[in-house]
């Protein structure tokens, strides 16, 4: 991908749908040139409606767009069909999401973890892809004498089984350095929430770091952690950050770094934010995907503390927010972690829900 790509998009009508991914193609460096909407996706050969295609090809022929993102997940067959009427490349979005994730992976196991979500990814397209590779002759066995698309699946099998057991390796130092941690009784804080939520500006408010901020989705891909002292008190707790989450993450996506968000099911607290300056449908959508992300994790609710961030941009009265319904069950505070809003609060809270958690034992500042 060139930086500056330029891109036609075709998405859902419903502005939360489209808001995202046109938030998603922006952070991936594309320049989006045209918003298509269509109820339905995935229902044609096309992947889009027959006369959306050929609209299609008129508006990318026309605006110069190199590109065109679909919101929903494709068949490669769709995809080269598309790309063949229309002359442009087709990205569904979950290959979108997944570029993304490649350009921002910085760690070796975070670029493992990609590397295993796009197997996982390229596996079911794999017989569409042998298929076309022939361009319409029938695929027939190779010379070992083995159709060529099990040679094709096997191969992608055999780079999957070498990538799971780096990313094994990984995790057991990983698992070796989270024992060694709980030897000193301190407690354990992950944050979690929406992708561009606040995380890494809380996070760097907490513990005085000075973490990447960025209003782009997906900035923060790997888990960093840190040791949080609070004023007033001795005791200290352990803050990781993590990467957010995001509306119709593909399951296999979160089983890729699985090893990264395993942090969320053993933390003693989890503080789950939401950007309290959205619209509550936004904020149910966001919420919702985060419960269920969460719920696929197997975190225990009750130590979940909802935190409502942004409250600076808030101008109809967060109070309302706070008791509407949609947040029934959830333990909440409200901060502004970029202007500092509601943080000692928090850290009662944090204090508080991680006192049984803390022993006599712990370290002293």
């Amino acid at each position: 991908m060139e930086a500056g790509d330029k891109v036609t998009i075709v998405t859902y009508p419903d502005e939360f749908d489209k808001d995202e991914i046109v938030g998603l193609a922006k952070a991936a460096g594309y320049k989006v040139e045209a918003v298509l909407t269509q109820r339905r996706l995935i229902k044609s050969e096309y992947g889009v409606g027959v006369g959306k295609a050929e609209e299609l090809r008129e508006l990318v022929s026309s605006n110069g767009s190199k590109k065109i993102i679909i919101d929903a997940s494709m068949t490669s067959a769709q995809a080269n069909k598309l790309s063949g009427m229309t002359h442009a490349e087709v990205v569904d979005r979950e290959r979108l999401i997944l570029n993304i994730f490649a350009q921002r992976a910085n760690t070796s196991e975070a670029k493992l973890q990609v590397q295993l979500a796009e197997l996982r990814y390229e596996l079911p397209r794999a017989k569409d892809a042998v298929r076309n590779s022939v361009k319409g002759e029938q695929a027939g066995f190779s010379g070992m004498g083995e159709y060529a698309v099990d040679v094709q699946f096997r191969a992608l099998r055999r780079r999957m089984a070498f990538v799971k057991e780096k990313l094994e390796r990984a995790r057991t130092r990983r698992d070796i350095h989270n024992s060694e941690r709980r030897k000193l009784d301190v407690p354990f804080v992950s944050l979690a929430g929406y992708t561009s939520s606040g995380k890494t500006t809380l996070f760097n408010r907490l513990t005085s770091e000075s973490k990447e901020e960025s209003p782009k989705l997906f900035t923060t891909l790997t888990t960093t952690t840190r040791l949080v002292r609070f004023p007033n008190s001795r005791r200290t707790v352990m803050l990781s950050d993590t990467v957010g989450f995001i509306s119709r993450l593909p399951t296999y996506l979160v089983e890729s770094f699985k090893s990264t968000l395993d942090e969320l099911r053993y933390a003693d607290l989890v503080l789950l934010l939401v950007d309290a300056s959205e619209g509550l449908e936004n904020i149910r959508i966001k919420l919702e995907s985060c419960k269920e992300t969460l719920s696929d994790l197997e975190v225990d609710p009750q130590k979940i503390l909802l935190v409502l961030n942004k409250i600076d941009l808030v101008t109809d009265g967060v109070q309302t927010r706070v008791d509407d319904p949609l947040f029934k069950g959830f333990s909440t505070a409200r901060i502004s972690a970029t202007r500092g809003d509601g943080m000692r609060k928090l850290s009662n809270r944090i204090l508080e829900m991680t006192q049984d958690s803390a022993h006599v034992g712990h370290r002293r500042v």
